[in-house]
């Protein structure tokens, strides 16, 4: 029988890889375009609109300010990063880490629970100068300032994952003789995941107000630092391009969840 050079066939055999080029364009393409876009009028706007630099300057003044060796960018995006990602894990850590004890013993719930909602109702700006006097200058009071702001939603939403399980399936494993750490390991975590990694996206955009918002209040170093000191020589090209890497350190750490994600969620789409 001769062999079958399908189309179909060839593209199994390969993996499937225009397919899968295809799929990702598809993805890709429209946020590729849409920041293209933005850039393109932004440039027309600055050029046509004739507007003065120290307002706000070109794309392209903008990009010039990365070979300019004064701003120490590397040093700068290494300090903000830090902080932003230590601040980032110690929220999952210690949100996902509370919600499992809060799931574990109601006592422990009603006893910390309305603690932690007093203490998220204050403002986290009034605190960032009290964390500088207590803990001093440095990455580590920004990056408690990160957590404080970002560890709450994490907390809430990994809480009601573990709560949201059918009771009838309780009941059938409980009847069956099931430990509540085998409840906890097959039933409740992958039933929370969804709920854990929704509240981990809000959390990313949180750290990062956060570090940038304790290098306002007090730092030597980073890209909120770096911005107030451009304040002052009107110098809009260096603090535009501080606000697009403080962007980018947030999309990449949204990137890294939504990977994650892939990997520990399955949805209904990957499961046809």
């Amino acid at each position: 029988m001769p062999a079958d050079h399908s189309p179909a066939t060839a593209s199994s055999a390969t993996g499937g890889g225009p397919t899968r080029t295809r799929q990702v364009m598809a993805r890709l393409g429209p946020a590729l375009a849409g920041h293209v876009l933005v850039v393109a009028v932004w440039h027309v706007a600055v050029v046509w609109g004739e507007i003065p630099s120290f307002v706000m300057p070109s794309p392209l003044a903008t990009v010039e300010t990365l070979l300019d060796p004064s701003y120490q960018w590397l040093r700068h995006i290494g300090i903000t990063a830090a902080e932003v990602f230590g601040g980032y894990v110690l929220a999952v850590s210690i949100g996902v880490g509370l919600a499992v004890a809060f799931s574990w013993s109601r006592a422990v719930e009603r006893g910390t629970m309305p603690v932690l909602v007093t203490l998220n109702m204050i403002p986290k700006v009034a605190m960032a100068p009290l964390f500088i006097v207590w803990l001093r200058y440095g990455i580590f009071p920004n990056m408690v300032i990160a957590f404080t702001i970002s560890f709450f939603p994490i907390l809430l939403t990994t809480m009601r994952g573990l709560k949201e399980v059918e009771p009838d399936l309780l009941d059938l494993v409980r009847a069956l003789n099931g430990s509540r750490w085998q409840i906890f390991a097959k039933i409740q975590l992958p039933g929370a995941l969804p709920y854990l990694f929704s509240g981990m996206k809000v959390a990313t955009v949180l750290a990062v107000a956060g570090a940038i918002v304790g290098e306002f209040m007090g730092s030597s170093g980073g890209l909120g630092y770096l911005m107030q000191s451009r304040q002052g020589f009107f110098d809009t090209a260096g603090m535009f391009m501080a606000v697009i890497l403080v962007s980018l350190i947030g999309v990449i750490m949204y990137g890294l969840v939504l990977l994650l994600e892939r990997l520990f969620v399955v949805s209904d789409a990957r499961i046809q």
